[in-house]
């Protein structure tokens, strides 16, 4: 932030020295400068006092003289109120920047890089051994208004990720938290939103009710959930939230966001839709918020989100949470936030899987997975009362499963991409409530959803990457309770055998003699550009052989 605001600072000093270009601050030329942009009242062009003919002026005066001495000297007088009150609310907007993120814009200017190791937790950046950055171990020591902290009550303290990150969002630094799925992202930087709206509020900066926040989700279901946690985060204070998202009729999103909003929730398609019809305008929104942000990335997102981001403010605090770190997101990181965010790591920013679950990785026949899968639900379902999550690939293999166990008698619904989207609301809610505690679900719940109490998860299908599958089976063991993950691991998965021996090993968990057979190799990534710099050559193969030309340029 602190590039941008010295930016921002030159610009308006420009703005009263202009024509001098950074040089002659003669005090006569200066004022002769100045004319040159004062307008013509009796035109739309704008009178140059250099080149003005004494004609001009004249005929300037003349008019002046027509419509009355004292209703000019009036309106000359109302103008250069206006002009005072113009300049005092830039400058105040300016200071209002400096005082919401001032410090932390001195912080990133004539600080150190530092950082801090404490248990599992790493904070790094600019002047991060500040005692003002010390983490908040309870709420109270926040020192945030009443109201704002009112969805807080039902929490003794704050999670480690929130600890953290509240005093330096609330100090105005970029930032980007690496943490698991369920430790509390959504307050960490929700908090700090409704209290940028606040501040923005108080100093009458906004004009009408524009956005000033956004947050974007790479899903409509996790939108969602962001939505319930802001709109409940901001009632108290009055701070009013909108989540717009594909799938449904534009014209409530559209109504919602005519009404009035302060913070905006959505997916980057349908937010991009409305922008572009001019429903939503971005152009006051100075706190961004990407949620799951290698999450979006993966699904294709990235040309809406440069979009986006590109139409909020050119000043603005920038916040990136993500469970994994990939090339992809740490770039657009590097492009859209300050050269030196505060980056604070809980756990590892590596591929890691939570270990209050227990994994059990099961190698058989895809064939035989539906008599599997049967016989796992009479152990872990036997009851019918608590959640199961079953995870499958295809859409339209979470239809045929949920129809299959239906079939033998089962409670269950699914969510996929084929469903409407108050289809995938209903079954998600039904779940959640427990009403049906039995889910077959596609990837689209892998990410970021806070489902309560979720004991087991069945990885009926493996995923197409190792990342997916710490994703998914990080639905249960959340909130410090302990979960179980069983797996069904087939040959066609066999090429991400490495990967998923080495997660478990990271995790102390049994590795499976049968999983060992397909190998422990780990594929190199490839670039999504590129392609693959690498070729694999396997121990046995025969030795290349030494390929001789004819000189096609002699001639007999």
């Amino acid at each position: 932030m602190g590039r941008r605001l010295k930016e921002s600072s030159t610009e308006s000093e420009s703005s009263v020295l202009e024509g001098t270009n950074g040089h002659d601050l003669n005090p006569e030329k200066m004022k002769r400068d100045k004319k040159k942009k004062k307008k013509d009242k009796h035109g739309d062009r704008v009178v140059d006092s250099d080149l003005q003919s004494t004609e001009e002026l004249n005929r300037s005066s003349q008019k002046r003289k027509e419509h009355g001495g004292n209703g000019a000297e009036a309106e000359a007088i109302t103008n250069k109120k206006k002009k005072k009150k113009k300049e005092k609310h830039e400058r105040d907007a300016l200071s209002e920047v400096i005082e919401s993120g001032g410090s932390g814009a001195d912080s990133v200017a004539n600080g150190k890089d530092e950082e801090v190791r404490s248990g599992n937790v790493v904070v790094s950046g600019r002047n991060v051994k500040d005692p003002k950055y010390s983490p908040v171990e309870l709420f109270a020591d926040a020192k945030l208004p009443e109201p704002v902290l009112e969805c807080c009550k039902g929490f003794t303290k704050p999670s480690p990720i929130q600890s953290r990150a509240w005093p330096f969002l609330l100090d105005g630094r970029d930032f980007i938290g690496i943490a698991a799925t369920g430790s509390g992202k959504t307050l960490a930087f929700g908090v700090p939103a409704v209290m940028h709206v606040l501040c923005k509020r108080n100093s009458k900066m906004s004009k009408g009710r524009r956005p000033l926040c956004l947050v974007l989700s790479p899903t409509r279901e996790l939108a969602q959930q962001i939505s319930d946690v802001l709109v409940g985060a901001g009632k108290a204070s009055g701070v009013k939230s909108v989540c717009v998202y594909g799938g449904t009729p534009k014209e409530p999103q559209r109504a919602s966001m005519k009404s009035g909003v302060d913070i905006v929730i959505g997916t980057p398609g349908r937010l991009k839709d409305l922008i572009e019809e001019g429903v939503c305008s971005l152009n006051e929104v100075a706190f961004v918020v990407l949620d799951e942000a290698d999450r979006m990335l993966d699904m294709g997102f990235e040309p809406e989100v440069r979009s986006i981001l590109s139409s909020t403010c050119s000043v603005r605090q920038t916040v990136m949470f993500s469970a994994t770190w990939p090339l992809p997101v740490h770039q657009l990181a590097q492009e859209f936030m300050d050269p030196n965010p505060i980056k604070v790591v809980i756990g590892s920013e590596d591929l890691a899987a939570n270990h209050d679950v227990m994994q059990i990785v099961e190698v058989l026949d895809d064939r035989s997975r539906d008599e599997r899968l049967v016989t796992l639900l009479q152990k872990y379902h036997s009851s019918k009362s608590n959640r199961v999550l079953v995870f499958v690939l295809y859409k339209n293999e979470a239809s045929r499963v949920e129809q299959m166990l239906q079939s033998r008698g089962w409670n269950a619904v699914s969510i996929h991409g084929d469903k409407k989207q108050h289809q995938r609301t209903m079954a998600l809610s039904l779940f959640k409530k427990g009403t049906c505690p039995l889910m077959i679900a596609t990837d689209v719940a892998a990410r970021g959803l806070d489902i309560p109490d979720v004991e087991v998860v069945i990885n009926y299908s493996f995923p197409l990457t190792t990342e997916d599958y710490v994703h998914r089976i990080g639905r249960t063991g959340r909130a410090g309770n302990k979960g179980v993950a069983h797996t069904f691991f087939t040959k066609e998965n066999k090429g991400l055998a490495g990967e998923l021996v080495n997660v478990l090993r990271e995790a102390g968990q049994v590795v499976p003699a049968s999983l060992l057979n397909f190998g422990t190799h780990v594929k190199k990534k490839e670039s999504k550009l590129y392609g693959a710099h690498f070729r694999e050559i396997a121990a046995d193969a025969p030795k290349a052989k030494k390929i001789t030309f004819d000189n096609s340029d002699d001639e007999d």
